[in-house]
């Protein structure tokens, strides 16, 4: 793997840094319990991959791995009960905003839990992928 593939990954984290800045603070949406801990795994993401690009180090998915997996189990869990897989009554949002509340749905399926799945799969794809080429090359 090489730096096209860390690059795409601060593309993604940052398109999704971005795209729930916008929701909350454009479109006012307020985020519920469960996107609040996607973004505590998110925002620091375009930080860490912009710096490893600028300094070339693709070891970094060494130390974005526990980041974006826990980010990926927190978001399939969100999709779960957002999409009535789950109980709703084991939902963990105790105040503030339902994290099953529809706000934001396009073409009849694409939601703000699906946006933040499909960032965290892309991600964790790579950081396997990588992980994997780093483990080959050794």
């Amino acid at each position: 793997m090489k730096m096209p593939l860390l690059y795409l990954s601060w593309l993604v984290s940052t398109t999704a840094f971005l795209g729930s800045m916008y929701f909350s603070q454009i479109l006012n949406l307020p985020p519920c319990s469960l996107c609040w801990w996607q973004r505590i795994f998110m925002f620091p993401l375009p930080i860490i991959y912009f710096l490893a690009f600028i300094k070339r180090d693709l070891n970094i998915y060494l130390y974005t791995f526990p980041l974006v997996t826990t980010g990926f189990v927190i978001s399939i869990f969100h999709n779960l009960l957002y999409y009535g897989f789950i109980e709703k009554s084991f939902i963990p949002c105790s105040s503030g905003v339902s994290c099953t509340t529809v706000q934001l749905q396009w073409l009849g399926f694409i939601t703000i839990p699906f946006l933040s799945l499909i960032a965290f799969t892309f991600l964790f794809i790579i950081n396997v992928l990588q992980l994997i080429k780093q483990k080959e090359t050794k």
